[in-house]
């Protein structure tokens, strides 16, 4: 019995800190677009939409705690993981740029910031989503 509710509290704590990465990549993204006025191209709006709803899927996972949190999250967490991939292989010239979604409006490959010459917003959201993804797979096995 002990070692149920020690799992279960590890486990609340792994979904806590992949809701809370969730939060942080939402008010970020929120953070580029409306403080610092930097319109999302096409594949970021993709990484929005796959990001945003798992703060709510991580909140109502946690109150009361779901065991099953894993299923609804992951489709969307491997999806933004991917786009997330295919957008830095884009940014980075190893996709080439004829292969891109964004023909109209923002193009997929311009770099807003650029930390440490290598950071950009599709790098944060591909760190997000990996952070996430590792969270549930470690809550995953634990189960």
């Amino acid at each position: 019995m002990k070692n149920d509710n020690i799992e279960s509290s590890r486990n609340w704590y792994i979904i806590f800190f992949a809701w809370l990465v969730a939060t942080i990549a939402t008010l970020g993204s929120l953070f580029f677009s409306e403080v610092m006025e930097f319109p999302p191209c096409m594949l970021c709006w993709y990484q929005r939409i796959l990001m945003y709803p798992l703060v709510i899927i991580f909140l109502i996972g946690l109150f009361p705690f779901d065991k099953n949190v894993f299923k609804y999250s992951i489709p969307f967490v491997i999806l933004g993981w991917l786009t997330a991939l295919y957008h830095n292989l884009l940014q980075y010239d190893i996709i080439s740029k004829s292969m891109t979604p964004c023909s109209e409006g923002i193009p997929c490959s311009i770099k807003y910031i650029n930390f440490f010459g290598f950071i950009s917003i599709p790098m944060l959201s591909f760190i997000a989503f990996s952070i996430i993804l590792a969270l549930l797979f470690f809550k995953r096995k634990n189960s």
